[in-house]
């Protein structure tokens, strides 16, 4: 019996479609898409969601001026990891944010934030 279970595993990944099927657009689960309008609403929000997140963490004071690039990758929601600039005491830096978001939940969470670079 249990050689036959072993069996049927092996064929069920032999022949079942990849988990990096296309999902339209030419991007592939998992794998990174830039982002053409980072001017975008839903992105700048991202951007600036980064920013408050990490002052509230580090106890900075980072104030949010824009993202300049940024990339998205399906998962369970959206992956965004932006390059935003931040004032920091009027002098202005870049900052690489990787922010997981999932709208449908109202979730929204602050991975990582490095910088400046």
């Amino acid at each position: 019996m249990q050689n036959l279970f072993i069996t049927f595993l092996i064929i069920s990944f032999v022949y079942c479609p990849k988990p990096s099927a296309s999902l339209g657009e030419g991007t592939l689960a998992g794998g990174w898409k830039p982002i053409p309008n980072v001017t975008d609403a839903t992105v700048v929000d991202i951007g600036k969601f980064a920013v408050d997140e990490h002052n509230k963490n580090d106890h900075a004071n980072l104030k949010f001026v824009n993202v300049v690039k940024g990339e998205s990758q399906v998962v369970a929601g959206m992956n965004y990891n932006l390059t935003v600039t931040a004032a920091d005491g009027g002098v202005e830096y870049s900052y690489v944010a990787l922010v997981w978001d999932k709208p449908w939940e109202k979730f929204r969470q602050l991975v990582s934030f490095k910088g400046p670079v």
